[in-house]
This record gives structure tokens, C-alpha cells and sequence, in this order.
């Protein structure tokens, strides 16, 4: 243990970004020729994507290569992985050896294998013949060798299993419980590579649409300085408050969150300066990275990006992105107010000094912040009234005139910024450390607002594609980066103008290829997982996943969603957070719904894709494995397993709020209205600060065990209110089947009457249950009932159905009985709504019980010789 301090040395500036380069975008960084040659391809890969984004693509690109612009996509990642991606650790990091040349070339061949072939496969009608086959086994190969490569060996490892099922799944030492009729290399390989069922399905589609122009305008956005002056807002705002440096990390990493995809990049980008400051205030090394980590990864959770995560979820839930992003919002911004108040509480508990010579009081410091947050997104939202008098005014040329109004507002908050110094980055390790003042800093920036206006704008207001949303902002940072120092230098009357346009050029460049190598892991994960996906709808293992689960947990949701979680969390500690998200989604998402239904309870499809996600992020915290805690280590000096222990606690509200969403779906702003959606957010904020304060141990002052687990329940019973009227009073009273139309034609218009539907499943034989929901609309019984599509016939005292009509609304959640077995499919019991007590009721005694906490702690902190 003598040399431990040695061993957890922090890394040098340029081993870190070393480290990122080898995590990220590749540890290979050939010089001369070969090293133009690859930036010339990322760049002409960022260039192709943006204009595969752009209105004019059907103008500009041949029909061919929109079409399969998936092919031409991979083709780019793969090649790239290869040159960027040294085999081993071994293998040489300044040349490519030839051997990768190889490799990168015919992997760009067999990408493209669909596109140079088209017409024959067509003719062919999609199915590979024995020549086809073997590329598209070769495909295969060189993919998992990519991704092996640019991801670990654990994503290709589980697609090579979910692959070798495939062919194997007949065998005879396979389990009967998940075996299958297996499948021919020919079947196998259409269905993987030919067709767009499996590596060329909705993942990698996403990835090519959406996801590259989004990690783009981030790569732009921090090229062009915009994450240097979120960190010195945040130092500016929060860093002369107790704990300053770590508070100033959270709400820095959240706006870097915004616009990065990746957890390490987070965390290396702003640890570097707030890990070395929270250590002079006091915490450990480890404290220190777990906070680091904690909010960089909380940064995927963050709409509007979420990494790629939301974009899938458009297509795998079927709703628009803006829906996504408005479900995802409440728990994100509650969970980023909690570890504040972890960092905050952390300050106290061990008395931290403050950072500087400036006394600003707390309040004063959170009103400013969330005047600024309010204004930003009224000016977000008040821009459509501009943009419609424009439009109305000039309709024929209102892009033009919008284009013009945009500009002139980037020159005049570029003449703002020109009026105070550029920003530089400064050293955390500084004898005197000066926080900047924001009041003097803001100026400096505040043009690095307009993209993301814009691309709000689009995606809100105008609702338009997130692919087109990210093409105008991305639009808007190409002027940005090739005109802000050439401008900068007019207004400051500076003569160097040549070298200014220079670098704006250079920046550009450097923006589109680090764009560019940033993708390289995303392609190969979506592509990669779209195997396990394939393998998925070609072997039906789906529905056995759901029955092995079933039987594991034993029909109980809590316990099947804890597997689900620790599912999610194995898988993660090898995959990237968008790999784990399809495979677990595309796992068990529908068990969740169908087993939640069978339980009685009615699960979103969003909450359960929310779900996974929120645990996929977790595995970039969680030992062993935890890539930002290990970064955040190797920043720190701190041991990493600690620092992933430390960390996981921190985000212990990250594990809580799935469980809680799931069975509340108003934290997901699902059917609330404004004047709900605001008490949600702040009974919900009151319930995260005192579930907080309960796992952390102080409150006001230090807790009594009693105490913690008096906050605990408060924060339960604010986060579940239906929990307990529930018990005071059921929300449904028990209606015999045989009433069903006569309690249907007694209901109110709006409520919703359940129905728990019993039968043979078609499958199976076996009998099963489920729970449907009638919205009850206008009308009569009668006419309820015909609007439902659910034909019933009434038979010695039981109700029994027959198959709903085709396109009814319970055509889909039927499906699965079996509606011509001698054992009849029918009603077995009816909960028609019942008179209730608004459940908000129940808040009143749980903030008492708040405050009579408190009350306690405040007493113990006024008397004399008791410990604070």
C-alpha cells in the first residue's frame, strides 16, 4: 500500500486527452500525408451528413445515395475505425500498419455492398444468394471487429452470442426454454445485412438522420468556445458559495451536458479545472471525481440532446421528439437540483471554506439563476411573434429576412463581446484564484446562444425534424466559427486580418473532423446492436425473454423491473449508453407493458424506454467497469473503484426516479395540464431535496437515523400520492361483468373504466390476463361500447368476447389471446371509477411532516453543547 499515492497519480494535460482520444475518437494520430488523407475523410463524412440534413439534398444528392444513405454512413464509421482504432495496445499509434488498410477498405466495400448491388438484390426481392451470403458474413465480421476495437470487446462479445443463437438456437444443448427452429447462413445473413431488419434497421437510420448533426453542432459549439464560457458562468455564479467549486462542476457539466454526447469527454472537459478546485476547498480526491462524474453522466439525461437515446425513442416509442423531450424534462432538471443539494450538503457537513474574497448570498444566487433560465426560455418561446409578423409581412422572402435578422443580431452581440476580453482557460492549481464576475464575463458569450435558440426554436415552436432543426444551428455555427475572430477584429481595430480568417477556417476544419470522430463509436454501436435487434424479430426471443422473466420474478412488476435495471447495468459496463438502450429496449420494453397490464397497471411505453435508459447511464459510474469514473480517477489522482463507489451513491436519485416515474407518469408530464405541471415540479423538487437530505444524513444539521428515514417517507409520499389515497379511498369499485354496459352508460364523459380481460394465450394454451383501458366518450352504453370495438356476448352468467374488429382500438392488446380455444376468452372482473379525494390532499400532512423535521433540527442546532 506504500506506493498507492503513486499509482493514483493524476495524468498530465496530454495523457488526458490521450485518454479521451482513445476512449472517444481514437488513440491513432498519424502524422503527414496519411494524416491529412484521414482528416480529409471525417471532413468530407461531416460535410456529406449535413448536407444529407439539408433542404437541398433531394436537389444536390442523386436519389441512390439518399436512399442507402445508411450504407454510405457505415461505410465512413467503419473506415475510419480502422484508421483511428489501433487492433491492440500494442499496435502502433503514429502509421497505419497494412493490414488495417485492408481491413478499413473492404469493410467500406461490404458497407456499401447493398448500394453496389441494389438492383440485383431488388430483383432478387431482398433475399441474399450464396454470393451475398459470404459479404455479408465478411460484413459482419470486420463490423464486430470495428466496434471491438472503438467500443471493447463486450459489445461484439454479446452480438456474437445473440449471432451464433441465430444459427445454434436448434441445437439440442440449448435450453427448451429459449430454443428455437434455428436458421439457415443464407436466411440469416439476408435478414442481418441485406435487409433493413438488422444492421441497416431504425438504429443505425437514427444514427445517420439525427444523431451525427447533434454531435456535430456540439463538437462546432465547443470548438467555437462556448464550453469555456458555460464553466466560467457557472465558477462565476457559484464558485464564492460553500462548496462553490463543486456546485459550479454540476451546473458547468449540465450546459456541457447539453451539447456533449459523451460522459468522458464531460468529464475530462470541465474536471480538469473543477476537480482540482473542489480538492482545495476540501474534498477528497475521490468526492471529487464522484461529483465530476455524477454530473457529466447526468448530463445524457438532459433534454435537448440525451445523447442519441431520444431520437431512438421517436421511432421505438411512435411519438414526435418534442414529446420525448417534454417527458424527459421534469426528472432530469429535479435530478441535476438534487446533486447541487449533495454538493451543498457535502459543503457543510465538513464546514469548506469559500473560494475568493466576494460575499454574494445564496438566495440572491439562485434567484439570479433562475431569472436567467426563465428568461432564456421566454426569449425561446417569444420568438415565434417576431418570426410571424415577419412571415405575414413578407411571406415570399421571410427565410431571407429572418437569415438577415438573425445576423445582424449574431454582429451585434459580437460587437458586445469584442468590448471585453476573450476568455481563457485559467489554472485551477494558481496560487490566488480569481472568480471570474459575471457581470464583467456575460458580454464575452452571449452570442453562443443564438444556435441553440435556433435549434429550440425549430424543434419547439416550429416542430419541425430534429435532422432540420440541427442543419439551420448547425448552419448558424458554420458562420459562427468562420466570422467571429475576423469580426472580433474589426470592432477592436486589430490590422491582423488575414491570420484572423485563418484561424476561423482552421476551427471549421477542426470542428468537422472532431465531429466526425466522435461518431465513429456511435455508427458502429447502432450498427452493431442492430444484430441483436435482428436476432430479436428473426427468432421471437423476445417473448421468451418475457416468459424467463415472468418466471423469474414471479408476475411481481417491482421485482421484474429490478431485473430489468440490473440488466440494463451488467450490459452497460461494457456497452455505450445508446448500444445498451436498443438492446435493452428492444429486450424488454413490451415485457414491461404487457406484464405491468397483467398486474393491473398501465405503463406508458415512454416510461419503460426512460426506464432502461436512466440505468444504461448509470454502468458509466458503476464499478468495475465505469469509464467516467476511471477518467475522473485518472483527473483526480483518487483511487477509481472508490471514486465509481462514491459517485454510484451520488446518484442514488438517478436509480429512484425510474422506479417512481413508472408508477407516477405525471413526473413525465404525461396528460397534466400547466397548472398541474407546475405542482408536480415543485412538490416533486421538495420530494428529490428531502430524499437527499434522508440518504445523506443531514438536513439542517446531522439526522437521526429516525429522521433519514422520516425524509425518506415524506419524499415517498410526495413522489406517490396516489399510493396513499389510494388506500384511504380506492379509485375503482368492483362492477360484476355481467352490469359492464349499464356501469359503461353511468360513467362520466373523460374518466377511464379498466377492464381485466382473462383466456388462452395463443401461443402458449396457457391462461393468462390482462387489464384494459376504456376512456369513456360520449354517449350511451351502447354506443360506448360499439365505439370500443369490443363484441361481447353475455352466456350463463358470463361475459365472454370475441375477436375485436380489425383496426379497433383493442386490436392490438388482444392480439395475443387465442379467440377460438374450447376455453373462451372473457370478461373477469370490471373496476368502474369511483369517487375519490383530489390526491394533492395528501401533500398537507407530508410537508407538516417536513416541517416538523426540521422544526427538530433547528432546536437541537440552538442548544447549547449539542453537536451541529
Amino acid at each position: 500500500m506504500a506506493d498507492n499515492s503513486s499509482e493514483n497519480r493524476a495524468l498530465s494535460e496530454e495523457e488526458l486527452q490521450d485518454l479521451v482520444a482513445s476512449s472517444d475518437a481514437g488513440a491513432r494520430n498519424p502524422a503527414g500525408g496519411v494524416g491529412t488523407l484521414l482528416a480529409v475523410v471525417a471532413v468530407v463524412w461531416s460535410l456529406f451528413q449535413v448536407l444529407l440534413a439539408s433542404p437541398l439534398a433531394n436537389y444536390i444528392l442523386p436519389g441512390d445515395i439518399i436512399n442507402n444513405s445508411r450504407q454510405v454512413h457505415l461505410a465512413f464509421a467503419i473506415f475510419l475505425a480502422f484508421m483511428a482504432y489501433p487492433a491492440m495496445k500494442s499496435s502502433p499509434r503514429h502509421y497505419i500498419p497494412i493490414q488495417d488498410w485492408f481491413l478499413g477498405l473492404f469493410g467500406v466495400f461490404t458497407a456499401l455492398y447493398g448500394y453496389i448491388f441494389y438492383q440485383k438484390i431488388v430483383d432478387a426481392g431482398g433475399l441474399a444468394d450464396d454470393l451475398d451470403k459470404w459479404f455479408a458474413l465478411a460484413g459482419l465480421l470486420i463490423l464486430f471487429e470495428g466496434a471491438r476495437r472503438a467500443l471493447g470487446p463486450a459489445m461484439a462479445i454479446i452480438a456474437t452470442v445473440f449471432l451464433a443463437y441465430v444459427f445454434f438456437g436448434s441445437s439440442e444443448w440449448v435450453p427448451d426454454v429459449i430454443r428455437w427452429k434455428g436458421a439457415s447462413l443464407k436466411k440469416a445473413m439476408s435478414h442481418m445485412w441485406i435487409t433493413s431488419e438488422g444492421v441497416f434497421g431504425i438504429a443505425l437510420g437514427v444514427s445517420t438522420k439525427f444523431v451525427f448533426l447533434f454531435v456535430l453542432f456540439g463538437a462546432l459549439l465547443d470548438k467555437a468556445g462556448a464550453g469555456n464560457y458555460f464553466i466560467k458562468m457557472a465558477f462565476g455564479a457559484l464558485g464564492h458559495l460553500k462548496g462553490g467549486p463543486a456546485k459550479a462542476a454540476v451546473v458547468g457539466s449540465a450546459a456541457t451536458g447539453l451539447i456533449s454526447g459523451s460522459s468522458i469527454a464531460n468529464v475530462v472537459t470541465t474536471g480538469t479545472f473543477t476537480i482540482p478546485l473542489m480538492k482545495r476547498v476540501g474534498f477528497s480526491s475521490e468526492k471529487a471525481g464522484a461529483v465530476e462524474v455524477a454530473s457529466s453522466v447526468n448530463g445524457q439525461i438532459m433534454p435537448p440532446v440525451m445523447g442519441a437515446a431520444a431520437f431512438l425513442m421517436v421511432e421505438y416509442v411512435g411519438i414526435s421528439y418534442v414529446e420525448v423531450i417534454t417527458h424527459a424534462f421534469l426528472p432530469a432538471t429535479i435530478s441535476y437540483i438534487a446533486l447541487v443539494y449533495i454538493v451543498h450538503l457535502e459543503a457543510v457537513k465538513n464546514n469548506m471554506p469559500t473560494l475568493g474574497n466576494r460575499v454574494v448570498s445564496m438566495g440572491k444566487t439562485i434567484g439570479g439563476m433562475a431569472a436567467f433560465f426563465v428568461g432564456f426560455a421566454a426569449l425561446c418561446y417569444g420568438v415565434q411573434y417576431p418570426v410571424g409578423w415577419i412571415v405575414a409581412a413578407v411571406p415570399g422572402a421571410s427565410a431571407l429576412v429572418m437569415s438577415l435578422v438573425i445576423f445582424a443580431a449574431y454582429v451585434a452581440l459580437l460587437w458586445m463581446a469584442a468590448s471585453v476580453p476573450d476568455l481563457e482557460p485559467d489554472d485551477p492549481n494558481a496560487a490566488e484564484v480569481e472568480l471570474p464576475v459575471v457581470g464583467e464575463i456575460y458580454k464575452s458569450g452571449l452570442y453562443y446562444l443564438l444556435p441553440i435558440i435556433v435549434l429550440v426554436y425549430f424543434l419547439m415552436i416550429e416542430q419541425k425534424s430534429p435532422g432540420l432543426s440541427a442543419f439551420w444551428a448547425t448552419m448558424l455555427l458554420f458562420v459562427i466559427l468562420l466570422t467571429q475572430r475576423p469580426l472580433k477584429a474589426i470592432f477592436r481595430g486589430e490590422s491582423d486580418m488575414a491570420n484572423a480568417i485563418t484561424q476561423g477556417v482552421a476551427d471549421l476544419i477542426q470542428g468537422l473532423i472532431d465531429g466526425a470522430r466522435n461518431m465513429i463509436g456511435i455508427g458502429l454501436a447502432t450498427a452493431t446492436a442492430g444484430v441483436i435487434v435482428g436476432t430479436v424479430t428473426l427468432t421471437g426471443v423476445g417473448q421468451v425473454m418475457a416468459d424467463l422473466v415472468e418466471f423469474l420474478s414471479g408476475g411481481n412488476l417491482i421485482l421484474m423491473l429490478v431485473m430489468v435495471g440490473l440488466l440494463s447495468l451488467v450490459l452497460g459496463m461494457g456497452l455505450p449508453t445508446t448500444a445498451n438502450y436498443i438492446v435493452v429496449s428492444s429486450l424488454m420494453a413490451g415485457v414491461v407493458v404487457e406484464l405491468g397490464a397483467q398486474s393491473g397497471l398501465i405503463v406508458p411505453l415512454i416510461a419503460v424506454h426512460l426506464f432502461v435508459f436512466y440505468f444504461g447511464i448509470m454502468a458509466d459510474v458503476t464499478p468495475p467497469v465505469g469509464l467516467a469514473s476511471f477518467a475522473a480517477a485518472a483527473v483526480s489522482g483518487g483511487d477509481a473503484i472508490k471514486t465509481g463507489f462514491v459517485a454510484f451513491f451520488y446518484s442514488l436519485r438517478t436509480v429512484a426516479l425510474p422506479f417512481v416515474f413508472i408508477f407516477n407518469t405525471d413526473l413525465l408530464l404525461i396528460d397534466v395540464t400547466w397548472l398541474q405541471g407546475i405542482v408536480v415540479f415543485i412538490t416533486a423538487s421538495i420530494a428529490i431535496l428531502a430524499f437527499t437530505a434522508g440518504t445523506m444524513g443531514w438536513f439542517l444539521t446531522k439526522s437521526r437515523i429516525y429522521e433519514s428515514i422520516g425524509l425518506i417517507l415524506v419524499a415517498f409520499v410526495l413522489f406517490r400520492p396516489d399510493f396513499v389515497m389510494d388506500r384511504i379511498q380506492p379509485p375503482f369499485q368492483q362492477v360484476e361483468p355481467t352490469a359492464f354496459v349499464q356501469a359503461l352508460g353511468d360513467a362520466t364523459e373523460g374518466d377511464e373504466m379498466r377492464l381485466v380481460v382473462s383466456g388462452p394465450d395463443f401461443d402458449t394454451g396457457d391462461i393468462k390476463q390482462t387489464t384494459l383501458v376504456l376512456p369513456i366518450s360520449a354517449g350511451s352504453g351502447d354506443e360506448r361500447l360499439a365505439a370500443s370495438g369490443l363484441l361481447l356476448l353475455e352466456e350463463d352468467g358470463i361475459v365472454k368476447m370475441d375477436e375485436p374488429s380489425f383496426g379497433s382500438p383493442f386490436g392490438t392488446s388482444l392480439g395475443s389471446f387465442d379467440f377460438y380455444a374450447d376455453e373462451p376468452v372473457q370478461i373477469a372482473s370490471v373496476n368502474a371509477p369511483a369517487k375519490q379525494m383530489a390526491q394533492e390532499l395528501v401533500f398537507i400532512p407530508a410537508l407538516l411532516f417536513l416541517g416538523l423535521i426540521a422544526f427538530l433540527q433547528r432546536a437541537r442546532m440552538s442548544r447549547k453543547g449539542e453537536p451541529a
